[in-house]
């Protein structure tokens, strides 16, 4: 062979798997997806951002607390006419004043104090964001191996479909089959083909689903690499409500209903009286720079008496939301133990069916092989054969859609439990 045809060989060669290895995807282990989401997921940075928020108005509220000190500098000129005349005159100040809060009845102590239990309500809340979006991506994660999984059962499918249509084929030719069994076999293998098309379709599907859940932009051929084995099975019973005291979001139902009670004080201390110091120094004069010296010190008492009643309607206002939230937190709690114990439920049923599941599977396929060597010999009918096809092709998914809903089972209990992003 010349060498141009070699070396254009090669370059076909090295073209093909290039391009087999780019159609192939991205290899993702589940602890890959995690680590990309917890980096880049728009939820988990909006719901940090949220605890910045917080952070920072707690800051802005205990502000007060400290000394408020402002400087000022100022010129003017000023024209004054008059019967002798007119005459023009100018003023320059510069100076520092003072103020300091005394006492406020602790108003201010308790807000500082319900801003804090915001932060932990916020923290809280990145947490359940977490949560979610484990659950989200493991879903997407599990989409993803399932199909992946259907595509090569799907094609395994379409193999015996068209081996079965070549069998009936040689035995309509001599004679043996009727035309029924052909037509029958033709329509199989022509589902077994659009079988691969669709699971083909619903690789892509859930490819886009774990792009979106790891916080990524562009779409590109992914494939998930894991098994359908439960690590988090909990076979024992457990103890629920001990589970449910670490669910993110009833601690932070809690925190909301702490700060709430820290509002509820803040409100009864805002009848108290409010005593402020104030302290300035100042120069003036009408050159610049003043020579004038100034200063003041003082005491300043207020204390309302006629708002229109605006103060008791806060007083109102916040005894009503913390009972509203005493009432949201006991319903948490409650629906918290109840979804707890379904979840749990549910892990336990999927993980009994994914083994009589199997049984079944193993079954079909040991009749199957059975059924195949007595057709060929004519031991059994067509009819009888088919359906024992059809029961193995129902098997093969059953199996699986039985594993993919315990590894969906739980991920629910996972969620239930109130377990991060993080987790294992």
């Amino acid at each position: 062979m010349p060498k141009y045809y070699q070396a254009l060989l090669a370059l076909i060669l090295f073209l093909s798997a290039a391009f087999n290895t780019a159609a192939a995807g991205e290899i993702l282990t589940w602890q890959d997806c995690v680590r990309e989401a917890a980096k880049n997921h728009p939820d988990l940075i909006a719901a940090t951002e949220e605890v910045k928020q917080s952070e920072a108005s707690k800051k802005i509220t205990a502000s007060t607390l400290y000394p408020q000190v402002d400087g000022n500098v100022g010129a003017s000129t000023a024209k004054t006419a008059g019967t002798s005349g007119s005459s023009t005159g100018d003023s320059y100040t510069y100076g520092v004043t003072g103020t300091q809060l005394v006492f406020d009845g602790t108003k201010t102590i308790q807000d500082v104090k319900s801003a804090g239990q915001n932060i932990v309500a916020a923290k809280q809340n990145f947490r359940f964001t977490s949560v979610t979006v484990r659950y989200r991506l493991r879903s997407a994660f599990i989409d993803l191996l399932k199909s992946q999984e259907m595509l090569r059962i799907t094609e395994d499918i379409f193999n015996i479909r068209r081996g079965n249509l070549e069998l009936i084929t040689l035995r309509y030719a001599s004679g043996l089959e009727h035309k029924g069994a052909l037509l029958t076999a033709e329509a199989d293998s022509a589902a077994a083909k659009y079988g691969i098309s669709q699971a083909k379709r619903e690789v892509e599907v859930a490819q886009r689903e774990l792009t979106k859940e790891m916080g990524r932009t562009q779409l590109v051929p992914l494939e998930a690499k894991g098994n359908f084995k439960a690590k988090d099975t909990a076979r024992e019973k457990p103890d629920f409500a001990a589970i449910a005291k670490n669910n993110p979001s009833l601690k932070q139902l809690l925190a909301k209903k702490n700060a709430a009670e820290f509002s509820l004080k803040s409100a009864y201390a805002n009848y108290s009286p409010t005593l402020s110091g104030q302290a300035g120094a100042n120069r003036s004069g009408s050159h610049w720079t003043p020579t004038g010296d100034q200063w003041n010190l003082g005491l300043t008492l207020s204390m309302p008496i006629f708002e229109g009643g605006l103060r008791l309607a806060q007083i109102s206002q916040a005894e009503a939301l913390l009972n509203q939230l005493r009432a949201n937190t006991r319903s948490t709690q409650d629906g918290v133990v109840l979804t707890l114990e379904q979840t749990w439920a549910a892990l336990e049923d999927a993980v009994d069916n994914a083994g009589v599941q199997e049984k079944s599977l193993t079954a079909t396929e040991e009749r199957s092989k059975i059924a195949q060597a007595q057709y060929a010999i004519g031991l059994i009918s067509f009819d009888n054969w088919t359906i024992i096809e059809d029961n193995l092709v129902k098997a093969k998914k059953a199996y699986l859609d039985a594993q993919a809903n315990v590894l969906l089972a739980e991920a629910n209990w996972i969620q239930a439990k109130g377990e991060v992003l993080e987790y294992e």
